[in-house]
């Protein structure tokens, strides 16, 4: 996909990545530069409930004293 720069360094969000994104008009956006120079477009912040859907589900569900496990064992390793 590709976005042209205007004359005042503005760029318009193609579409399908607003929609992946549920970004709306007026929405806050974080724009980064990765270790590769790519740059990454990031929600700054959002209701919970645009965020259902962005994920894929997982193969098969987890219980949840696997998540726990899981958040303590993340903790640990931080």
């Amino acid at each position: 996909m590709q976005a042209i720069l205007n004359n005042t360094g503005q760029i318009t969000i193609p579409e399908p990545i607003r929609r992946q994104l549920h970004l709306q008009p007026g929405d806050t956006v974080e724009v980064m530069i990765g270790e590769a120079g790519e740059i990454k477009l990031l929600p700054v912040s959002a209701p919970i409930t645009k965020l259902k859907g962005m994920l894929p589900q997982p193969a098969k569900p987890l219980s949840l004293e696997a998540m726990q496990l899981a958040i303590a064992k993340g903790a640990i390793d931080s």
